[in-house]
């Protein structure tokens, strides 16, 4: 495979996630040329918990558990779907990972490096921005979700509202 065949496969996975939202088709194409690949055979950890790994994370083939570690095991509280990104915060304030991830079966998965989505920032800061922008919002999302899950276990456990 070519360099032009990858990056155009990359550019192609890449607009169909969350992060190319507002990005138009050149930003997406400079976007993409700046990210890596990684390839997963099933149950194969991408991430574990705790790792000081900066890297963000785009599924777009397959499926990716998220895991977190209770009383020393592994538990999946969440399946990634192709176009969700993962990694956001540890992408953004460089803080050790709240979670891993791993391979559900075989996948692919662009990956960022803090390092490299810097680099875009002198030639191409709106772009910069609007990836930032996405990620707020896909940390917003998340965390909607979460407080969403929360309230109807709240709900369940202590039969408020009607429902139990």
């Amino acid at each position: 495979m070519t360099d032009q065949t990858i990056d155009q496969q990359k550019t192609a996975w890449l607009q169909a996630s969350v992060l190319a939202d507002e990005l138009d088709a050149s930003e997406v194409t400079t976007l993409a040329r700046a990210m890596g690949v990684a390839r997963l055979a099933g149950q194969e950890s991408l991430v574990v918990e705790g790792d000081a790994r900066r890297t963000l994370f785009v599924l777009v083939e397959g499926r990716l558990d998220v895991l977190h570690d209770h009383q020393g095991t592994d538990s999946a509280v969440y399946r990634m779907s192709p176009g969700e990104c993962a990694g956001t915060r540890a992408f953004v304030d460089g803080s050790p990972r709240k979670a891993g991830l791993r391979a559900a079966g075989d996948c692919v998965v662009l990956t960022l490096e803090p390092d490299d989505f810097e680099a875009l920032l002198a030639q191409h800061p709106l772009l910069v921005l609007k990836v930032m922008r996405a990620l707020f919002r896909i940390t917003h999302s998340n965390l909607m979700r979460a407080n969403q899950e929360s309230d109807a276990l709240r709900n369940y456990v202590t039969r408020s509202h009607g429902r139990y």
